[in-house]
């Protein structure tokens, strides 16, 4: 019945993350919290899982349709994403370590990532203004936040990505969600392929894999079709009105944790 949760739960948020930029990750770690089924640990790892697997499928089928990327930024903003998944990931594990206790962990991440989806609806609805930095190290730079908070929230990328993405570098939005899936799937490789070469994979029910990856298969397919057809205008509708679900879902599993 839990598996079945979760990939009912993993289309639906994929799908809508593909086509956000947000990767699903935003959506599927706090409606996980949210059923309550699995460990911080081991919901941090399913999504992981889920958005790699989708981000691997959407950012395919965006270069097979003809996508241009520049791939001086995909490059630079990637490497930086890389180092920072592997950072991510040892900040969350020594919080585990520090802290121990679950629900106190839960509750840093929930705080940091309501942080983060306020600035990112904030941005869009203002329209903030925006820098054109074009250098090597600002990608770099853009790469490493994006990939620690990705990878230590356990979201994923999130709305912070397309944000920061369109901030620094002027990308209209729908631009910015295609390098956001690329930044996401280097930071969640880089995580994933922590996690195989420190604690490994013992501690997770790897059973659940059998719905967690089909169903993130099928929602970034489903993703990257939206994204073809849907508007600028469209496209951002639906980022603000994701950040205003999870941000009250995020809100909710924060008073559970007091």
């Amino acid at each position: 019945m839990i598996g079945i949760l979760y990939f009912i739960v993993i289309v639906l948020a994929n799908s809508v993350g593909a086509v956000s930029g947000m990767g699903g990750g935003v959506l599927i770690k706090p409606i996980f919290d949210l059923i309550g089924a699995h460990s911080v640990a081991t919901i941090s790892f399913y999504s992981a899982t889920a958005v790699f697997t989708m981000s691997l499928v959407s950012t395919g089928r965006q270069l097979s349709s003809g996508r241009k990327l520049n791939w001086q930024i995909v490059s630079w903003v990637s490497v930086g994403a890389i180092i920072g998944g592997v950072l991510g990931n040892e900040l969350f594990e020594w919080l585990l370590r520090l802290v121990q206790n679950e629900s106190n962990v839960q509750l840093i991440q929930i705080s940091l990532t309501i942080v983060t989806l306020l600035f990112a609806f904030f941005y869009t609805k203002y329209d903030w203004t925006n820098y054109r930095l074009n250098d090597v190290k600002s990608f770099f730079f853009c790469g490493l936040v994006l990939g620690c908070l990705a990878s230590s929230l356990g979201i994923g990328g999130g709305p912070i990505n397309v944000s920061l993405l369109m901030l620094l570098f002027s990308f209209p939005i729908k631009e910015a969600t295609v390098y956001s899936i690329c930044t996401i799937f280097f930071s969640q490789f880089s995580k994933l392929v922590t996690i195989a070469f420190t604690t490994g994979f013992g501690r997770y029910d790897l059973k659940m894999l059998g719905y967690i990856i089909p169903a993130a298969i099928l929602g970034g397919v489903v993703g990257a079709k939206l994204s073809k057809v849907l508007s600028t205008e469209k496209v951002t509708v639906i980022f603000q009105l994701v950040i205003l679900v999870v941000l009250a879902i995020n809100l909710y599993n924060g008073y559970k944790c007091l």
